[in-house]
């Protein structure tokens, strides 16, 4: 693995660890204020993974690089979500304050999710506008092969995740029957 895909991991790992950190500061030692510094920390990451990626002067651009900008891309878009979702997973199953996950079905269940596929759309443009931006920098197809590959790939995903969000409206996830109501 060559030092960019090591930053990715790092950056990966160091994003959970500093919300895990985060949260537990905030709920556990009840410190709320450095709790939000550690949450603030995670666009940092974004930014360290960013100026590593831009001073790696390779040869040619890997599937790393081109990763790198999907992990920025799904970072901005969805950073402030991953940390509301670990905010309530933590406050229920760990200081057993929050309220019970919300679990959705129906059409609330295809809405949340056309949420979801609209904010993988802006991860997308954001990503795939540092993709596009690193090959017009590059300006030559054979080092750019790798960065080609992984928008490719990513326009099928994305292409894949909107057939499963209109399934939804389609087929609606439907609640299943209590233990209790069998009987």
């Amino acid at each position: 693995m060559n030092g960019i895909a090591w930053m990715i991991v790092f950056c990966e790992i160091a994003f959970w660890v500093v919300i895990v950190l985060g949260l537990a500061v905030r709920y556990v030692f009840k410190r709320h204020t450095l709790g939000l510094l550690f949450l603030a920390l995670t666009p940092v990451i974004d930014l360290i993974l960013l100026a590593a990626t831009g001073v790696d002067r390779g040869a040619s651009a890997t599937a790393a690089h081109g990763i790198a900008a999907v992990y920025i891309g799904i970072s901005i878009a969805y950073g402030k979500q991953m940390i509301q979702w670990a905010d309530e997973k933590f406050q229920y199953y760990v200081t057993k304050k929050g309220a019970k996950p919300l679990k959705r079905f129906g059409m609330d269940h295809a809405k949340h999710g056309a949420k979801g596929w609209l904010r993988h759309v802006l991860a997308y443009l954001i990503g795939a506008g540092l993709l596009a931006g690193m090959i017009y920098f590059i300006n030559d197809s054979s080092r750019t092969e790798a960065l080609s590959g992984i928008l490719k790939l990513w326009t099928v995903i994305i292409g894949i995740d909107f057939l499963i969000t209109a399934s939804y409206f389609i087929w609606p996830k439907k609640e299943k029957a209590s233990a209790n109501l069998r009987s």
